[in-house]
């Protein structure tokens, strides 16, 4: 029958193969290293006080801060107070990006952290739980002598988390709070060149809207938005990456196809992994360069929760198939109390990121982390996340030792062969070992950065924006996966040598007689062998 290519390769071939795939992981840091920079860039904005002198007029104009249209400016609460203008008639605006500059739709999505300055005072403190309630507007145009669109309007509420350092004593009043930055908005795609925000803080005290939230003087916005040179780093390698994997996977399952026998569960698995790779490669994000589609963020983490998903219950198979004693193989019934829990996960993160990326389809302003509800959900599931990841690391290491054990006691048949067949088996076994190593340090690689992208992602809602992961880590990483998936790929497709019983122990000198032969494998029987085959009668010798 004939072998996988890991087998039936020549050594020096197999060392050429694998110094190509190490140049390229390298490269593939590298371009992340020395060609992208920061994934994300953070932008400080601090709002204009506008007023709206309109009386009994529906508030729908937009206030711009600056520029030939800009609005009636104050510099601070006290002026307004000397004009007689009321909290109601103060608009904050902000323009992103800053003067003489724009956006890009390179930029991909926008994340908004809002902070107020809030001043200590005596008679005004900031009450325990205390709710800031604010009525904002999004607008945009692609020109600078257009009229504003606008987009989204919201009426939100967020909760402050305030201290104040000192004494509350009135020597101490003037002083800011030190407050929590707060979620305010996030849009998945950058498809205008100039955006306007409008805040509005209403004061209702019957209805005790934003009552009790301290003297707010000012408030400042930060906005990161992901690097337009990442961004054609990023697209370059995906479009380079896609057609190298999807011509690996038609190869490999056009040489399935032409065995003899029906593919085997690993070998159904493997392409299943290669089609996640090709959906995750795709480069449908070239389309959002020229399309407002605004719903790729959550698209986006729909094909790498499907990744996700596929390589871990790959990595569960890979490593149950190769269990020599294991008795039930090439079923995938065998192994759904290790694949389900992934495949619950999975669901559970989807659920949760259509919880919030979802409703930001309609509602940017929408935060899950703005309630406490939301906040203590969202820290409980990276939490649970991270332990799962390292759960499940653990768990595949320990499978992984298993098999290692199981050829360990196999190993033992070795020095009764022939020093020809002893030395060609000797070769297998370390070749598969040495895949096997290269497997675990992908998925402690994998389960490393799924744990850190969960918690960057945190930081950012947390308010340390200035938290960033290196573009080599993400260009080295993607490019780890796709080298991964290639490799699996290309050597475990059948080899077009013929390697039956007679030729394999005709060519080593082998007697095979009529003894029972005893085979044993590392994936199932009627797949690659992997590993050896030896009779009964060396065996016995």
């Amino acid at each position: 029958m004939a072998g996988a290519i890991i087998e039936n390769m020549s050594t020096k071939k197999l060392v050429i193969v694998g110094v190509i795939l190490l140049i390229f992981q390298v490269l593939s840091f590298l371009v992340g290293g020395l060609i992208a920079p920061s994934p994300t860039t953070a932008v400080h904005y601090l709002a204009t006080k506008c007023v709206d002198n309109r009386k009994h007029l529906q508030r729908t104009k937009l206030f711009m801060p600056w520029g030939p249209n800009q609005c009636e400016k104050i510099r601070d609460f006290d002026e307004a107070m000397g004009k007689q203008i009321k909290a109601d008639d103060i608009v904050f605006a902000v323009h992103m990006p800053m003067p003489n500059k724009d956006m890009s739709p390179w930029f991909q999505f926008i994340l908004v952290i809002l902070q107020f300055d809030i001043a200590f005072k005596l008679v005004n403190p900031i009450e325990e739980g205390a709710i800031a309630t604010i009525d904002v507007s999004l607008a945009f145009r692609d020109d600078t002598f257009s009229e504003w669109t606008e987009m989204a309007h919201s009426i939100e509420h967020r909760k402050l988390s305030c201290i104040f350092s000192t004494a509350k004593a009135p020597e101490n009043e003037g002083r800011h709070y030190e407050c929590d930055l707060l979620p305010f908005m996030e849009m998945g795609s950058v498809a205008h060149k100039y955006y306007l925000i409008n805040i509005r803080l209403p004061v209702n005290e019957k209805k005790r809207i934003n009552v009790g939230i301290g003297e707010i003087k000012d408030i400042r916005l930060v906005g990161i938005h992901q690097n337009g040179g990442f961004t054609k780093v990023w697209f370059a390698m995906k479009t380079f990456l896609t057609p190298s994997i999807l011509i690996i996977m038609i190869w490999y399952w056009r040489r399935i196809t032409l065995m003899t026998r029906p593919p085997v569960l690993l070998e159904k698995v493997i392409f299943a992994l290669g089609i996640s790779m090709t959906f995750i490669n795709i480069p449908v994000e070239w389309f959002s360069i020229g399309f407002n589609w605004t719903w790729m963020l959550l698209f986006g983490d729909i094909r790498q929760g499907i990744f996700y998903a596929m390589l871990l219950s790959f990595w569960i198979i890979f490593c149950g198939e190769h269990l020599m004693d294991q008795t039930q193989r090439n079923r995938f019934s065998v192994y759904w109390k290790q694949v389900g829990p992934i495949v619950f996960g999975s669901f559970c993160l989807f659920i949760f990121d259509m919880c919030e990326r979802g409703v930001q389809l309609k509602n940017p302003f929408y935060s899950i982390w703005a309630s406490d509800v939301g906040t203590e959900l969202a820290m409980a599931f990276i939490i649970v996340a991270g332990i799962c990841a390292c759960l499940y690391f653990l768990f595949l290491c320990f499978m992984v030792f298993q098999v290692f054990r199981n050829i360990s006691g196999k190993r033992s048949c070795l020095p009764a062969m022939s020093k020809a067949r002893r030395l060609h088996y000797e070769g297998l076994i370390f070749r598969f070992k040495f895949l096997m190593l290269v497997t675990l340090a992908c998925a402690a690689m994998t389960v490393i950065f799924f744990i850190i992208s969960q918690v960057n992602e945190g930081h950012w809602h947390w308010g340390n924006y200035t938290v960033q992961v290196n573009s080599a880590f993400f260009t080295g990483i993607y490019g780890m996966w796709n080298l991964y998936v290639f490799a699996i790929m290309f050597l475990y497709a059948p080899s077009h040598k013929q390697y039956g019983d007679e030729q394999s122990n005709g060519d080593l000198g082998v007697n095979s007689g009529e003894d029972a032969q005893l085979t044993t494998t590392i994936t199932h029987v009627d797949g690659p062998t992997v590993l050896y085959k030896m009779t009964g009668k060396e065996a016995q010798e």
